[in-house]
C-alpha cells in the first residue's frame, strides 16, 4: 500500500457514504497515472494554488473599493475564507474536504478585472454572454498552462461551473461537496463585504436590518459561526432523512438573502459606488474594444483563440485574465500621452 492508499483508506474511515471518496472520481479528460502521495483532488487542489490564474486573484477586486489599506479582502482572500468554511463544514458532515478545497481554490479563476462590473461589460461584449463561472472552467480546462488546461478531475470542474446560485435548482452540483462549496461562497462574500464596506465608511452597522442581526449575530465571525452550524446541523437532518442535500434551514436561508439583497441594494448596486462602477466600466469596454481592432497586440495565445474561436472570445479571454492593477496600466500605456503634445 502506497501513500496514497492509505489516505484513501482514511477516506473509508472518516467520511459519510454520501461523500465524494476519491478512489471512485469520475476521472480526468486525459488519463493519468495517480500520484503516489496525493488523491486526486489534492493533485487537483495543488494544481489551481500553483496556475498563474490563482497569483493574478492577488490584484483582483472583491468588491469595487479602493484598496489602499491591507485590510481589505481581495479575490484571493475571498477564495480562501470560502475554502476555509467549506472545509469546515465538510469535517462537520463527513464530506470530501480535499475535493471542497480544491473547488474552493477554483471558483473565481474566471473573474474578469474590477468584478463584477467588467463581468458585466464583458457580457455585452462576447455573443453569447460571459459569466465568471464558465470562464473559471475555461481557464481550468483550456487557458492555463499556455493552452492545456489543468486536466482536473469532472468533480471539481462540475463544482466550479455550478458554484453560483443559489436559487438555480437547474444547476446543482453532483456532489454534496459542490454543494458545500455554492454556500460557502455566499456565506463568505456577504458577510466579508460587509466588514468591507464598514471600514471603508460606505455601511454602518446600524443600517443592517435588526431583525438580520438577532438572527444571525451582531459580528462577522457571529454571523459565519451561526451559519456554518446551521448548515451543518441541517444537512445531517436532511441525510439522516434520506434527503441528500446541503443546506440551511429555512430561517437561516430567508436570512441569508435577505441579508445579500441588502447589501446588493446599498453596496453591489447602490448609489455609493455608482460613479466608481462607471469609472471601472469605462476602462474594461475600452480595452475590449481596442484589442478587438488591434488583436495583433495580444499574445501568442490569444491571437491563436482568435484564429480557432473568433476575435471576440479571445479578446475576452485576454481582458477576463487581466488583474485590475495590470488592467489599469495597460490602460495608461495605451490612452495615457507620456509627454506633452504641442
Amino acid at each position: 500500500m502506497n501513500i496514497r492508499e492509505r489516505n484513501q483508506s482514511y477516506e473509508d474511515l472518516t467520511l459519510i457514504n454520501q461523500a465524494k471518496f476519491s478512489k471512485d472520481t469520475l476521472g480526468r479528460k486525459c488519463h493519468e497515472l495517480e500520484d503516489d502521495i496525493r488523491t486526486v483532488f489534492m493533485v487537483d487542489r495543488d494544481r489551481i494554488i500553483h496556475s498563474k490564474s490563482f497569483r493574478r486573484l492577488k490584484h483582483k477586486t472583491q468588491v469595487f473599493i479602493q484598496t489602499s489599506s491591507d485590510h481589505y479582502r481581495t479575490r484571493l482572500t475571498h477564495t480562501i475564507e470560502v475554502s476555509q468554511i467549506a472545509r469546515t463544514i465538510a469535517v462537520g458532515i463527513g464530506l470530501n474536504e480535499y475535493l471542497c478545497e480544491a473547488i474552493a481554490m477554483g471558483h473565481d479563476l474566471g473573474h474578469a478585472a474590477f468584478a463584477h462590473v467588467g463581468e458585466a461589460v464583458i457580457n455585452d461584449f462576447l455573443p453569447g454572454g460571459f459569466k465568471h463561472s464558465e470562464q473559471s472552467v475555461r481557464v481550468v480546462s483550456k487557458l492555463e498552462k499556455g493552452g492545456k488546461g489543468l486536466n482536473l478531475t469532472a468533480e471539481v470542474i462540475d463544482g466550479i461551473l455550478k458554484h453560483s446560485g443559489l436559487n438555480d435548482t437547474n444547476n446543482i452540483p453532483i456532489t454534496l461537496e459542490g454543494q458545500v462549496v455554492r454556500y460557502s461562497d455566499k456565506i463568505a462574500y456577504v458577510n466579508h463585504d460587509i466588514d468591507d464596506s464598514i471600514r471603508a465608511g460606505l455601511l454602518t452597522e446600524e443600517q443592517i436590518p435588526k431583525h438580520l442581526i438577532d438572527e444571525l449575530g451582531n459580528s462577522n465571525s457571529e454571523r459565519i459561526n451561526t451559519l456554518v452550524h446551521d448548515i451543518v446541523n441541517n444537512t445531517v437532518k436532511n441525510i439522516e432523512r434520506g434527503n441528500n442535500k446541503v443546506s440551511l434551514s429555512d430561517k437561516k436561508t430567508q436570512a441569508l438573502l435577505e441579508l445579500r439583497s441588502f447589501m446588493f441594494k446599498n453596496i453591489y448596486l447602490g448609489n455609493v459606488l455608482k460613479d466608481e462602477r462607471k469609472k471601472a466600466g469605462f476602462i474594461v469596454e475600452n480595452m475590449l474594444q481596442y484589442y478587438f481592432g488591434n488583436p495583433e497586440k495580444m499574445p501568442v495565445m490569444y491571437r491563436n483563440i482568435a484564429d480557432e474561436e473568433g476575435k471576440e472570445r479571445a479578446v475576452a479571454d485576454y481582458i477576463a485574465g487581466m488583474s485590475d492593477d495590470y488592467c489599469l496600466s495597460t490602460f495608461n500605456r495605451i490612452y495615457i500621452p507620456k509627454t506633452i503634445v504641442y
